[in-house]
């Protein structure tokens, strides 16, 4: 763990899975995992096994074991062998240092110019939350696809070293929730001319502020993000691991609300394509960029990711986005945990 939050003295005390050479921050064995697509699960770990059943998307279970791209799983009593590449993780399960904040399951933030959305704004769009045994507390359920979640983990060092955190507030939308949205949104722009006008001044539209689904928040590829400074934190410990519990923070100043669908929440100065990885490095920011706005896009394009311009907030792992373009859309809600702390996998297992 980083030294601006945890001391030397405490990395020595307590047992830190990041300490130990670990991927994450808690091991991957005993977090939920979810099924992206249709997946075969197999009875030992080999594609020419056999199929014992095949996971549906959005279908929920226990991670027991990883070896290399394979996770051993426990999936209503049934244990069996898929390949992780198409499955997402529950971030709080890996990562709990990152703070969440899913305003979308209590009382939405979307607006646009300022105008609240109906039927949107204040509402709550779907239901994500859930008791984490793992973690001891009730918890926001934030996943994405396992892939992006180790680049998701690279920036949350990165910023912990500063006595920053991230602050995710959305990642997994479901797909009816974002066509509800979406519908509304629409409905807003088609009878207001200020909210219309704030999203179509050339060279932006509509798309790039609310595409229709799916999109990247469906297919697990996508968050929606801020960043704060880590004001309190306790050190918890799960199983005999130990990880570190933001209590209190500041989020950074930004340039605009987050959730403002209009060109007041524009990051760079040209629509640069948003599915290429590389475009965004050959524009610049808008004058009025915060300082905040600008280390926050430092830490999550330093692990990998790609910022959207017209939302300062919102970024993609294209990397891992083209797979998805068919097979997930996201027709699915994600309720439950099905996590455990790792000194209970053991008996998982027997």
């Amino acid at each position: 763990m980083p030294g601006a939050i945890i001391s030397r003295e405490q990395a020595q005390e307590f047992k830190f899975h990041i300490e130990e050479g670990g991927v994450f921050e808690l091991p991957v064995a005993g977090a939920s995992g979810y099924a992206a697509i249709n997946l075969p699960m197999y009875e030992v770990l080999s594609r020419n096994a056999n199929v014992i059943m095949t996971l549906i998307p959005g279908q929920g279970f226990t991670i027991l074991e990883e070896q290399n791209d394979w996770w051993y799983i426990d999936v209503n009593n049934a244990r069996g062998w898929i390949y992780n590449k198409f499955c997402m993780i529950n971030l709080p399960d890996i990562i709990p240092s990152i703070v969440h904040d899913n305003t979308n399951t209590y009382s939405s933030l979307f607006r646009s110019s300022g105008f609240d959305i109906p039927n949107i704004t204040g509402r709550a769009l779907y239901n994500s939350r859930d008791f984490n045994e793992r973690l001891g507390r009730e918890e926001y359920i934030a996943v994405v696809l396992y892939p992006m979640a180790k680049k998701i983990h690279a920036a949350q060092q990165t910023a912990l070293a500063d006595g920053n955190t991230l602050v995710i507030y959305e990642a997994f939308r479901p797909s009816a929730a974002h066509d509800f949205l979406h519908e509304h949104f629409e409905n807003l722009v088609n009878t207001n001319q200020i909210v219309r006008r704030g999203i179509t001044t050339p060279p932006w539209n509509i798309r790039w502020f609310l595409a229709a689904a799916p999109y990247n928040h469906q297919r697990g590829t996508a968050i929606d993000v801020t960043l704060a400074r880590i004001d309190q934190h306790l050190i918890r410990t799960t199983g005999n691991y130990a990880f570190l519990h933001i209590t209190r923070y500041s989020e950074y100043e930004m340039h605009s609300p987050m959730h403002e669908l209009s060109i007041t929440s524009v990051v760079f100065r040209d629509a640069v394509h948003s599915r290429s990885e590389t475009a965004w490095r050959n524009t610049g920011f808008v004058e009025n960029v915060s300082a905040g706005t600008i280390l926050l896009h430092r830490y999550l394009t330093g692990a990998g990711l790609t910022p959207l311009a017209s939302e300062w907030w919102h970024f993609n792992d294209l990397e891992h986005t083209d797979f998805n373009d068919t097979e997930n859309v996201g027709k699915y809600f994600i309720e439950k945990t099905y996590s455990i702390a790792p000194n209970r996998v053991s008996d998982r297992i027997r």
